[in-house]
């Protein structure tokens, strides 16, 4: 399989059947996301965004940590920045992160954050922004912006972690800037899964590869629906797409394809069309 390049600060591996691993690659710097790696991450994940043979991806980081959030030291120069910190300087720097959020969320294939050690900040983001969270029994989370005199709602976090754990928790958890240690993001439902640290990966494959025995329209459709039922405002609406999403999947070849390998018990094969 063809792959994008590996950047000074993200790599990307193959590891077999349409699943891709992104690691965060400056384990010295516990991966935080100054300009480089997030211009690096924006790239790879812009690359991967068209490929239709590419199933999962696996977002995970190199070493102690996951994503130790924001550089304090400075983030550098952002596209459209010039480096002077006046207002608009600092909006280029805030939106030269948060739209990898965007980013995540147009991808086709399913993101699975693979957590280990510490998401904070804006790694905690780049967690909840994930489609699925399954991390190590090491694993902290926690918005640690509120930490720094600044507001606990950034990078999507506002947005994303009352809807996955509730309302109530996600106040403490911002106002507080406590961290949300592996055991309770489990019990919370703000992970799918803990593990011991050195079979994170292999957890986090396991549930890549039970995915991608499923049709990629299928797959896809289901993250896009998904995500977009959490905006929609009424159960009725919800239904109406759901309802045109299911029509066009059933004119599939791939639909076609599956429920024959179902009734011969076998697996699928499958081209995306």
């Amino acid at each position: 399989m063809s792959l994008p390049a590996t950047r000074a600060s993200v790599s990307v591996h193959d590891l077999g059947e349409g699943i891709v691993e992104v690691r965060l690659d400056e384990p010295e710097r516990f991966n935080t996301l100054e300009a480089v790696l997030v211009q690096d991450l924006h790239d790879v994940l812009g690359e991967l965004a068209p490929r239709a043979d590419l199933r999962v991806v696996v977002l995970t980081g190199a070493g102690k940590h996951f994503c130790a959030g924001a550089d304090l030291h400075g983030h550098g120069t952002p596209p459209g920045g010039d480096g002077s910190r006046a207002v608009p300087d600092w909006m280029s720097v805030q939106e030269h992160i948060a739209t990898l959020v965007t980013r995540m969320r147009s991808l086709r294939m399913p993101v699975i954050a693979a957590v280990q050690g510490a998401a904070a900040g804006g790694g905690f983001a780049l967690a909840l922004a994930s489609d699925i969270r399954i991390c190590s029994d090491d694993a902290r989370f926690n918005a640690a912006f509120v930490k720094i005199g600044l507001s606990a709602c950034d990078v999507g976090v506002s947005w994303a972690l009352p809807r996955l754990i509730g309302a109530s928790r996600a106040f403490e958890i911002m106002l507080t800037g406590r961290f949300v240690e592996a055991a309770e993001a489990d019990r919370i439902g703000l992970v799918s899964r803990v593990a011991p640290r050195d079979q994170l990966m292999d957890a986090a494959l396991e549930t890549a590869r039970a995915i991608a025995t499923h049709t990629p329209f299928g797959v896809r459709m289901t993250k896009q629906v998904m995500w977009s039922e959490l905006e929609i405002a009424s159960q009725a609406a919800g239904l109406d797409l759901e309802n045109r999403t299911q029509v066009a999947a059933a004119y599939t070849e791939d639909h076609r394809e599956s429920v024959a390998a179902f009734l011969e018990k076998r697996p699928g094969a499958y081209r995306n069309r």
